[in-house]
């Protein structure tokens, strides 16, 4: 039994199964993420055993227990994130590439020692000191991309390790191992940085995307509150100087109700005090909650709701101060509310409306937007949210939605039913 090979290819599992279960979302508990992890790491130790101890010259075996062990990496990648589409996928190629690196630093290291024991410690130091690193260079880089997905498909960027590793399998393992050809040293460690300098690269660039996303949806967000802001600034102007205008006239009105009291005109009174109701009413500045950020952006979405003809009618119960960010909440609502509103404001004047839900409390957050819906809609079948009609994927404003929801650890779902499609957005604190 050849113990170097076997314990250098079983601290490969180990690290590779490591790699998997930090730089993935998980769907599942920690516990029955790490009996995933665990299962998956002894089949691999088991085909391992098999191929080098029981099948070692066999060309059949090695190919058939490579294929197997690529599928079962592949797979438990897939199967513990929370989201199984190509960002699993990515981070699965991934790790193989970085487990072969310090497979590779393993060899190198018995090639020039020929001391299994120092070799196998040596191994051990590299393949921790790699995940350290990419820990904590590059795995708040990785989780954030992997919870907005700010890529509409990750497919391109999986192709990056599926060239590193072929790279590393030509240059190292096929059809000479660097036992046989250790001139390939200095150019198969060159790759190995090379390979980390692109990831780096790469993510960099993706986080540098996603500030800039950020950033757009912070100022979209400002520029709907100065807008809200605006127009209660107009509307409690023009209410001023309508109520002066009527206070100016009551004093006429005053000498039209004695002059009408005394013909007994009880009718007559009776429509000049309800259109005195009627212009205090149309001069009152509605107000819709306390929180002035989330006040604004109610009063702007309104103002662009009655511009087509959509009444909103609002059930909004928040605090001067949220337990969750301010302008994320708000554009949340502000995405919700715009989507609403562009379905229903080409309906016949009696489905043109949007019903608004928005509770807060200290211990929960309640979101329920409904309206009528007369189109088709396609929901993604693993997130349950409506797809993009520019697209297969979801717009801008669903994934915002999405990320907020995740960040506060909240559910969301929605459904469309009886003509009338409603999403809904909880959390508990």
């Amino acid at each position: 039994m050849d113990y170097f090979k076997n314990i250098s290819y079983m601290l490969s599992h180990i690290f590779l199964m490591l790699f998997i279960y930090f730089f993935v979302i998980h769907r599942f508990s920690k516990g029955k993420t790490k009996a995933i992890c665990f299962t998956s790491f002894f089949l691999l130790t088991i085909t391992d055993i098999i191929k080098l101890n029981f099948f070692p010259d066999s060309g059949l075996c090695y190919v058939l227990v490579t294929l197997f062990q690529i599928f079962v990496t592949q797979f438990t990648g897939i199967i513990i994130s929370r989201t199984r589409d190509t960002r699993a996928l990515f981070m699965t190629l991934s790790a193989s590439n970085y487990v072969i690196a310090g497979s590779i630093a393993t060899s190198i290291f018995h090639i020039y020692t020929n001391n299994a024991p120092l070799s196998l410690i040596g191994g051990f130091f590299i393949h921790a000191g790699i995940l350290v690193f990419l820990y904590f260079r590059i795995r708040e880089i990785c989780l954030k991309g992997y919870e907005r997905k700010l890529m509409k498909s990750w497919w391109e960027l999986c192709l990056i390790p599926v060239f590193f590793y072929c790279g590393f399998s030509f240059l190292s393992f096929f059809p000479h191992t660097l036992y046989e050809q250790p001139q390939n040293i200095p150019g198969t460690i060159i790759f190995i940085i090379t390979m980390f300098v692109s990831y780096v690269v790469v993510l960099r660039y993706l986080e540098s995307e996603s500030n800039s996303a950020g950033i757009y949806w912070k100022n979209l967000i400002f520029e709907s509150h100065i807008k809200g802001l605006e127009k209660q600034y107009h509307l409690v102007e023009q209410s001023e100087l309508n109520l002066k205008i009527l206070r100016h006239d009551m004093r006429h009105y005053s000498s039209m109700i004695d002059s009408l009291l005394a013909q007994g005109e009880y009718g007559q009174i009776k429509k000049i005090t309800e259109h005195i109701h009627e212009v205090a009413d149309d001069n009152k500045v509605i107000r819709y909650c306390s929180n002035i950020i989330l006040n604004s952006i109610m009063s702007e979405m309104s103002g662009r709701a009655r511009s087509f003809g959509v009444e909103m009618r609002c059930d909004i119960i928040l605090p001067k101060k949220l337990p969750v960010k301010d302008y994320e909440f708000a554009s949340v609502i502000a995405n919700l509310l715009e989507n609403a509103i562009i379905h229903v404001k080409d309906l016949k004047e009696d489905k043109r409306y949007v019903d608004v839900k928005i509770h807060c409390e200290k211990d929960h957050l309640l979101v329920e937007i409904k309206n009528p819906c007369e189109k088709e809609i396609i929901f993604d079948p693993v997130t349950g949210l409506p797809r993009s009609k520019k697209g297969g994927y979801h717009g801008l404003g669903m994934q915002s939605v999405s990320s907020f929801s995740h960040k506060i650890g909240g559910n969301i779902g929605c459904f469309c039913e009886g003509g009338i499609f409603k999403i809904l957005l909880f959390a508990k604190f």
